[in-house]
């Protein structure tokens, strides 16, 4: 409401639907032609904001989207991105960029704040690692604060063989120690 209530004050726009639902917002399309559809992230149940994305780019004469969240991962954004979001921007952002960010994304413009942008092409750049489901296991165990001799002792194997997965898991992220491991991993999506 507070969004509808901040773009219905700017005279250059028009609101011309909402929608509780990713699948509402689609349904709200076939009877609206906005330039600009603004979106969350997390819709609830159902299709979120990356699948509506998705959904509203694939149509022909295709509006813009742009994201508006609260979320700030570079996972999050590198998907809204991927999905053909116009632009994305944090739900804390000042009024008047919020604003402007919609009159841009009419107007074909590319939205993101230059600290945005800059972790999205970082991270396209950056080769997303492919750790196998072992792997994936361990280091889930380490995010949780289990020690070598505990994640062998879960996971039925030698502590040698719990070694040899983080070093491959520290070459495969890049990185020099289980904390960087968590974090990166976290950071690219591959644990909750």
């Amino acid at each position: 409401m507070g969004i509808v209530a901040l773009l219905g004050q700017d005279e250059r726009l028009s609101v011309v639907g909402q929608a509780g639902t990713g699948e509402e917002a689609l349904a709200t399309l076939e009877a609206q032609r906005p330039d600009v559809v603004v979106t969350d992230l997390r819709l609830g149940a159902g299709m979120d904001g990356v699948g509506v994305t998705s959904a509203v780019r694939a149509r022909r004469g295709a509006p813009a989207v742009l994201v508006l969240t609260t979320y700030d991962t570079d996972r999050d954004i590198v998907r809204a991105v991927e999905a053909g979001a116009a632009g994305y921007l944090l739900k804390d952002a000042d009024p008047a960029d919020i604003v402007g960010a919609v009159v841009a994304a009419a107007s074909g413009e590319s939205v993101l704040s230059p600290a945005l942008a800059q972790r999205v092409v970082a991270r396209m750049g950056r080769q997303q690692a492919d750790l196998s489901a072992r792997e994936v296991e361990i280091l889930t165990a380490v995010a949780q604060g289990l020690g070598n001799r505990e994640i062998a002792r879960t996971l039925f194997i030698s502590e040698a063989t719990v070694k040899t997965h983080l070093v491959h898991v520290f070459t495969k992220l890049d990185v020099d120690s289980r904390t960087a491991a968590v974090a990166r991993a976290r950071e690219d999506g591959l644990l909750g």
